[in-house]
């Protein structure tokens, strides 16, 4: 890596809320395994091409609902890209239909560090969540893939269950496809094991995205 590219990282890396960044260098690449690895270098492939390219890096994570898993790589994704000091990177998150961002999934995201203001009281409100004192909140609420919310092309559609995947054959606008699914943490809801739960998932999601800026060259 060149000094420059350390230099920025270092910079961005400080802006960072502390917690958050203390989480994700707590967070244990070797943990993903091979086959997990394989399943990312799609994902992997696209950023580095738009890299490349030097072109605009849009990702829409989408599953069934926008409530969870979406969301939550979503903000992880936002937030490594900043992390790693990769530009130019917008991160947007849609379901088949659209309910609310889950009050557990959004606990686990505070609970890592992240500042979250809840903007309205209504069924699907609006959340500003914040990951660093000098980038822009990130908005999250349920929506969507194809919502006016998000790019309608020049993306990669970001499968983050296998029933959006399944039951989504097509994404209009999308460039790529890259399936990366993950375990739906509703199973636990209304459990004693619903926040760990909920904590797992999220920083299952956080390592494997940590582990796909990682092998981005800038």
């Amino acid at each position: 890596m060149h000094l420059k590219t350390l230099v920025a990282n270092h910079k961005n890396q400080s802006m960072l809320y502390q917690p958050i960044q203390h989480q994700i260098e707590t967070l244990n690449q070797t943990a993903v395994s091979d086959d997990r690895k394989k399943g990312l270098q799609s994902l992997i492939n696209y950023i580095q091409s738009k890299v490349n390219l030097k072109q605009d890096i849009r990702l829409n994570f989408i599953c069934t609902h926008n409530s969870r898993r979406s969301h939550l790589s979503q903000v992880w994704a936002q937030t490594m890209a900043y992390y790693f000091d990769i530009k130019n990177v917008f991160c947007y998150s849609g379901g088949t239909e659209s309910t609310a961002l889950f009050s557990a999934a959004a606990k686990s995201l505070s609970d890592s560090g992240f500042e979250i203001e809840v903007l309205g009281n209504d069924t699907n409100p609006i959340h500003a969540i914040k990951y660093a004192s000098t980038a822009h909140p990130i908005i999250g609420f349920s929506k969507t893939f194809d919502s006016p919310f998000n790019p309608a092309s020049d993306f990669a559609a970001v499968m983050t269950c296998a029933s959006a995947d399944i039951g989504c054959p097509f994404i209009s606008g999308a460039e790529a496809r890259i399936p990366m699914t993950f375990e739906d943490p509703k199973a636990f809801d209304n459990t004693p094991h619903q926040a760990q739960k909920y904590t797992e998932r999220s920083l299952q999601i956080a390592t494997e995205l940590k582990y796909v800026f990682s092998q981005i060259k800038a």
